[in-house]
Order: structure tokens, then sequence, then C-alpha cells
């Protein structure tokens, strides 16, 4: 369902989402890479822990929040992929601070 719209020539790098190796292109952005690889949730809801996905993909309406780099609420439609990124599914909201 999701492609790319460029036959252009890209270079690769890796990223762990949850703890899963996804090879993306460098101009990616997290949640583009998630739904590449299959991976259709980046979070889940606090009070039903229902999973949500990236929606807009223009950072609109916050769905694709996630962990990167240890850093919780990072919107993934926002965020660019670079070589060696941890991003993890959110579970739930996020305190202040963490």
């Amino acid at each position: 369902m999701f492609r790319r719209f460029t036959d252009r020539e890209q270079s690769n790098v890796t990223i762990l989402v949850d703890g899963r190796p996804i090879v993306a292109k460098a101009t990616d952005s997290v949640a583009a890479a998630m739904f590449a690889a299959g991976i259709a949730a980046c979070r889940t809801t606090a009070v039903e822990d229902r999973p949500r996905g990236p929606y807009c993909m223009m950072g609109v309406c916050f769905d694709c929040l996630a962990v990167v780099d240890g850093i919780g609420s990072r919107q993934g439609c926002m965020t660019r992929v670079r070589d060696g990124m941890v991003v993890e599914t959110q579970k739930g909201r996020r305190e202040i601070g963490r």
C-alpha cells in the first residue's frame, strides 16, 4: 500500500525499531521508514492501550509519536532517520522530563 514515489538512487541507513534492525532510505522520516518496513503503529494510547500510527504524515495529528534515541513524544513524521538511530514504540503517555 505504501511505496516511495522516486526511483532515484538514495543511500541507505540502518535504524533499530523495538530492537529490530530496519534498512531505510537516508531521506526517510522515522514514520515513513516504519511504514516501509511494515510497522504501522508508533505508539499506544494512554487510556485503552490501543495502537496508533501515522495519519497525516505532516506533523498535524501527533499520532506518530515515538521514543527516538531515548526522547519520548517525538513526531516520527517530522524526524529524519540517521544511521544507528534507536526508535521504540511509545507506550501510553510520557511524563514530563522523560
